[in-house]
């Protein structure tokens, strides 16, 4: 039984190493590229957004408008902003613009990231611990007198 625990620990442990290497990679890609895609391709992420933030029998349209961000040294640039509203189908607005479908949409595909990341780690831990037992065996010397 002694054994069965400390396997099972190694086990744990190998399988938390293992995700949290690939979750260094994986969660910070996922977010670079929501972030991109949340402008590049704003209508696609605005239909894939709308049947959860838009009411019922509303379409969502993406709104972009000029304004200005600071650069490192603190000078106004010019820049687009976007804005996801829903609006009805006699072209009523029934949801204020906002920016929070790109908020969502990027923990969204963070929430993704992590969750391939548990499942690449299940399918890497055996692996991994095998190697490391390996290395471990290999630099182990044996005690002989």
């Amino acid at each position: 039984m002694k054994s069965l625990t400390v396997g099972a620990a190694s086990s744990c442990l190998t399988w938390f190493v293992v995700f949290g290497v690939i979750s260094m990679c994986l969660c910070p890609a996922a977010t670079f590229i929501g972030g991109f895609s949340s402008t590049l391709q704003a209508e696609g992420v605005a239909q894939f957004m709308e049947p959860y933030l838009c009411p019922a029998n509303s379409s969502a349209e993406i709104i972009t408008f000029q304004t200005t961000s600071r650069d490192e040294f603190g000078n106004d640039q010019p820049a687009t902003g976007y804005e996801m509203q829903c609006v009805d189908a006699n072209g009523n607005i029934v949801r204020a613009p906002s920016p929070d479908y790109a908020f969502y949409w990027v923990g969204l595909l963070a929430v993704g990231s992590i969750g391939a990341a548990g499942l690449l780690a299940l399918l890497l831990a055996a692996p991994v611990g095998a190697l490391a037992a390996r290395f471990v065996n290999r630099t182990q010397k044996p005690n002989t007198a």
